[in-house]
């Protein structure tokens, strides 16, 4: 796999990270309060909503990078921190495909 498409990857799912929980973070910190206390569901209704989709995607998005890594379903890697393995992943292969690591000795 090549560094750039790897790379994307990564940034497809730290994109789906963050907004998933942005969106959780609403959720729990204003669409909550505001039903409990002032009887208002309009936001959980539509923020929990959004937030359950993007949730999905975002199952969707580490699934597929876990699958162009070449990890393990269910490896602690995988249930630890899948970006981690990936950028780790990326340097490696950056490393190996850079011009000083292909100068014969």
């Amino acid at each position: 796999m090549r560094a750039d498409a790897l790379a994307r990857t990564v940034r497809r799912y730290r994109v789906m990270a963050y907004i998933t929980g942005v969106v959780l973070i609403i959720l729990c910190f204003v669409g909550i309060p505001l039903q409990v206390f002032a009887h208002n569901e309009f936001v959980v209704n539509y923020v929990g909503t959004t937030h359950g989709i993007l949730y999905i995607i975002y199952l969707v998005t580490a699934y597929l990078m876990t699958r162009q890594v070449g990890l393990k379903l269910a490896s602690p890697q995988t249930v630890i921190d899948p970006a981690l393995a990936a950028a780790r992943a990326a340097d490696a292969q950056a490393a190996s495909q850079s011009p000083a690591a292909q100068r014969p000795s």
